[in-house]
């Protein structure tokens, strides 16, 4: 004080008391409940990076963590007939949390809105493999007013299909490229894999469809006589793998692998890898409820966003361009 001298305790003329605490707290909190730390090592660890255990108590703790819960249910629960999905990813991500069974995972699903804007859809816990809990998820989705997708991407290997066909029987499927590479590039021997893997890549990087089909039969040819198993992987689900060049050449990078679910998961795994348990399966989802919703605002629209509300008007795309008239054309 400088009129008596005595110590004043400080109070920042810039920050007011009500914005002191960082947002980003609220990102690591659920980052350290799931590498393991209880509530009750909060205080000790934090309170010296912080400069205050001020909302650090073990009972603050709790709280937030029903908060998550409250906010992953009301998630799950919310209104979609105003949102408008064109393009859905789906995926089964094992996570080393505590779920209900030793083989359940987080079943995903990742849209993208008529603005081209990226978004999480749903995300609950089930079998990556099962029709009925992708069903589950499905239904649910329709029931709270989801208009079917355009086009959903997933792997091969998934019960999603078989609920997607029964849920959104309109909706076309294209198989990801980085699984069924993986999956073909398994049932060879490793001396073959290489070549194997660019004859491949010349499939799905094919400047259109034309070229792409082409390069299915030099595949074909090149490997049917030695491994007619790994080139049934890729004939059998060939209209599948290449549907998404009938959409905007813009789009073509997005819509061939689930990469969007794949590399948001990366960091999730990476941070629940150490973690024996986030306590219960409620808690546990919550947790990676609010990893990914955290992860979600640094996600960037995909390329030539004004063309996605053209793909759900029923515009037509050959060679990845856009017919504006086909009759003229014709003509």
């Amino acid at each position: 004080d400088e009129a008596t001298g005595e110590r004043k305790r400080f109070s920042s003329a810039i920050l007011p008391p009500w914005c002191r605490k960082s947002p980003k707290i609220s990102e690591v909190l659920p980052l350290l409940y799931l590498h393991g730390l209880s509530s009750g090592d909060f205080v000790p660890a934090l309170e010296q990076f912080l400069g205050s255990s001020a909302g650090l108590s073990p009972a603050t703790v709790t709280r937030l963590t029903q908060q998550w819960q409250a906010d992953h249910a009301a998630f799950m629960d919310r209104d979609l007939a105003e949102v408008d999905y064109v393009y859905v990813w789906a995926d089964g991500i094992h996570l080393n949390v505590r779920l209900e069974e030793a083989k359940a995972c987080v079943l995903v699903l990742i849209g993208v809105r008529a603005d081209g804007s990226k978004e999480l859809v749903a995300l609950q816990d089930g079998y990556r493999e099962s029709g009925e809990s992708w069903a589950d998820l499905l239904r649910d989705c329709a029931r709270r007013g989801m208009r079917a997708p355009v086009l959903a991407v997933g792997d091969g290997a998934l019960g999603f299909w078989k609920a997607l066909a029964e849920v959104f029987p309109d909706t076309r499927e294209q198989r990801c490229w980085v699984h069924k590479t993986a999956n073909v590039l398994d049932s060879l021997p490793k001396s073959a894999q290489p070549g194997a893997k660019k004859a491949i890549q010349d499939i799905y990087n094919a400047e259109d469809r034309d070229h792409a089909e082409a390069a299915v039969t030099t595949f074909a040819q090149l490997y049917g006589a030695k491994f007619p198993k790994a080139v049934k992987k890729i004939t059998d689900d060939q209209e599948q793998l290449l549907a998404f060049y009938d959409f905007p050449a813009e789009h073509w990078i997005h819509l061939r692998t689930t990469n969007p679910i794949e590399s948001t998961f990366a960091t999730v795994r990476l941070r629940t890898k150490v973690t024996r348990g986030a306590g219960s399966r409620t808690a546990a989802l919550a947790m990676v409820f609010k990893l990914v919703e955290s992860a979600q605002q640094r996600w960037r629209a995909v390329n030539a966003p004004h063309l996605v509300a053209l793909v759900r008007a029923g515009a037509r795309f050959e060679r990845g361009r856009l017919v504006e008239r086909p009759e003229a054309v014709a003509a």
